[in-house]
């Protein structure tokens, strides 16, 4: 396992020296959030309802901003074609890179996410249930999509192309974590939504590595 940790370590590092990308990443977050309640008005209601489903898009838009950088540098500099043609398993340097994304992406954004609830007047009921429809559903969205940025890896105008590719898989998991959100502060059961949304991630894991590893290949060959 030690390569995969170097990998790890290595895109945790890389995040930090170029902490501007995570910074840009969060900033979008907060300010698509901040500006629907000024786009809807102050009243404290409509914010509360729309609170979960503002918050769930704006995470999902963020991480869809920062999915270019996953492949983008090591293609341009060509560490890919070292991971795809040494002994190493591409498929677990695939994973070494998305938990990576997820610890520089989708962790911050599910610590900022209590802060912005409050701010949209959220019922204290839905913040345990919105951090943890997160904690479940940021990765697969990380999941889904290195399958897209893996498939218009030096592509031009590759951005556009992972949101036209990803953004039609990204529709269940928005509308479970919503749901979740809302049955709670509806006092409904939402656990039959967190399943689902446990079972998109195990499916993600299984699937999306490999399919990601196949895609790397054929772009590198």
């Amino acid at each position: 396992m030690i390569p995969y940790v170097a990998v790890l370590r290595r895109d945790l590092r890389s995040s930090i020296r170029h902490g501007a990308d995570t910074v840009i990443v969060l900033a979008f977050f907060v300010v698509t959030t901040v500006l629907f309640p000024l786009g809807v008005g102050p009243v404290a209601k409509t914010l509360a309802t729309i609170a979960p489903g503002v918050i769930w898009v704006a995470a999902l838009l963020a991480t869809l901003l920062s999915l270019d950088r996953l492949f983008a540098a090591d293609y341009e500099d060509g560490t890919i074609d070292l991971f795809v043609t040494s002994d190493n398993s591409l498929i677990l340097v695939v994973v070494a890179k998305c938990l990576a994304h997820w610890l520089t992406t989708g962790l911050p954004l599910i610590l900022l996410s209590p802060i912005l609830a409050t701010m949209l007047n959220l019922p204290a009921s839905g913040y345990l249930m919105l951090a943890l429809g997160l904690l479940i559903g940021t990765p697969v969205l990380t999941l889904i999509g290195a399958v897209g940025a893996a498939l218009v890896l030096g592509a031009r105008r590759g951005g556009a192309m992972i949101a036209v590719v990803v953004l039609p898989l990204y529709i269940p998991v928005l509308i479970f974590g919503v749901l979740s959100v809302d049955a709670v502060i509806n006092a409904i059961n939402p656990f039959p939504n967190i399943l689902m949304l446990t079972a998109a991630l195990l499916v993600g894991i299984v699937v999306a590595p490999p399919t990601a590893a196949f895609a790397l290949r054929a772009v590198i060959h």
